[in-house]
């Protein structure tokens, strides 16, 4: 466990540079659409503090790196979420684009975070020697970090940002259905994603069509970003 230490460690750095630019994201987006709420409450900002939900942020993901280190030597499953942005879409010219907008803003910023990050690979060489393995595996983990949580919040369940994006592509009637499933919460998509199937694995059903999803999407994501971080054509 000692040795897995610093690969812990960089790997909750570049989680929180993830969470992070989201987060702020969203903040930026809203402003720009004419909503200074965010703004006002110091959300707007790169400063990982402001984010901070001291449940989905430190307790929630704390206890799940702890106990599978402790049991299982590894980390299987890690999930939590930081203080939701404000956003006041009465404000907006057009309330429901503005969401949808404001949803997608965190998700792309993270693409274009991943993106960024390979790049920044083709500068490794010019670090001191003693630095290149570091500097790269937290570049690594910086493209996992942001392509899971951009692939993840693009799933379209309320309250995830795919699921507001719906609500702002749907005709009235139906984004106001989907819309209300919202009231379930985090705790839905944590039952519904995390919990549920590993539940029916114990008894031997196979259903975790969410993982499925991000099993195939991620590989060709990393894919992707390194095709376009080095791709000379």
């Amino acid at each position: 466990m000692t040795d897995a230490l610093p690969q812990i460690a960089l790997a909750v750095l570049a989680a929180v540079f993830a969470i992070t630019w989201h987060e702020a994201a969203h903040g930026y987006a809203a402003l720009w659409l004419g909503d200074d709420t965010a703004q006002r409450l110091g959300r707007v900002s790169l400063n990982p503090l402001r984010h901070v939900d001291r449940v989905g942020t430190v307790l929630l993901p704390g206890a799940l790196l702890l106990v599978q280190l402790l049991t299982i030597g590894r980390v299987v499953v890690l999930f939590g979420w930081a203080k939701p942005v404000p956003v006041q879409a009465w404000r907006f010219p057009n309330p429901r684009r503005g969401m949808m907008l404001v949803a997608a803003a965190g998700p792309a910023a993270n693409f274009l975070m991943a993106w960024g990050a390979g790049l920044l690979l083709h500068g490794l060489p010019l670090l001191p020697e003693d630095w290149i393995e570091g500097a790269g595996t937290l570049l690594v983990f910086l493209i996992l970090a942001n392509l899971v949580l951009g692939l993840f919040n693009l799933l379209p369940i309320p309250p995830l940002d795919g699921g507001r994006i719906v609500v702002g592509l749907l005709p009235e009637r139906a984004a106001r259905a989907w819309a209300r499933l919202e009231r379930a919460g985090i705790l839905a998509v944590l039952l519904g994603v995390f919990v549920l199937p590993r539940l029916l694995a114990e008894v031997g059903i196979a259903f975790d069509p969410v993982g499925q999803a991000l099993d195939r999407g991620i590989p060709w994501a990393m894919e992707l970003i390194y095709w376009l971080s080095f791709n000379d054509a």
